[in-house]
């Protein structure tokens, strides 16, 4: 952080180690501000939640924080998808560019994080396409065979530079992981 007091860094430096705890205490906050329930501002509905107690609060934060996480991709990215520009917000996904279950540390770290539709979000997951250290698209061979019926929908974004967020770049080294233990260029 540059330009900022010595408080300012102090805040930030514990915040950039430590997504989880800051992002669903910021929801607790906010939840009070409201007078209402965390529960209720998150948008989580309390019948699939288990009666009070520790499973309760755990499931509730990591819910919180899921839509934590999805709120500032997608905020970062101007609700829009970084491949296709699609904005039709139930379309898209905050995708993780490390793999959730990989990385515990970097769940909730927005540089962590990619704004894509659906349909990419599949592929990305799935290791079909991925992003270049230099914020380009790359379709692996599977997609680029005419009998899949996919050109319309990867090849034509095929080293097209993504549509790059406001803030909270993706880390290079988020996509180094990525193309080298997800993406599959087969």
């Amino acid at each position: 952080m540059s330009h900022g007091s010595k408080g300012e860094s102090e805040i930030w430096n514990e915040f950039d180690g430590n997504w989880e705890e800051p992002a669903y205490q910021s929801e607790q906050i906010l939840a009070q501000f409201k007078n209402d329930t965390v529960e209720n501002v998150a948008g989580i509905i309390r019948e699939d939640l288990p009666a009070e107690g520790k499973e309760r609060e755990v499931l509730v934060m990591a819910r919180v924080n899921q839509s934590f996480f999805r709120k500032t991709i997608l905020a970062s990215y101007n609700n829009r998808c970084c491949i296709t520009g699609i904005s039709v917000p139930e379309l898209l996904v905050a995708s993780h560019i490390v793999p959730w279950a990989v990385d515990k540390k970097n769940r909730m770290n927005p540089r962590n994080g990619l704004c894509l539709n659906a349909l990419h979000d599949k592929a990305f997951d799935a290791g079909l396409i991925t992003i270049t250290s230099d914020y380009m698209v790359k379709v692996s061979k599977t997609l680029k065979s005419p009998q899949t019926g996919t050109n319309s929908f990867f090849t034509l974004y095929e080293n097209k530079k993504i549509i790059l967020p406001q803030r909270f770049l993706p880390s290079s080294e988020f996509i180094e992981y990525h193309n080298n233990h997800v993406f599959l260029d087969r």
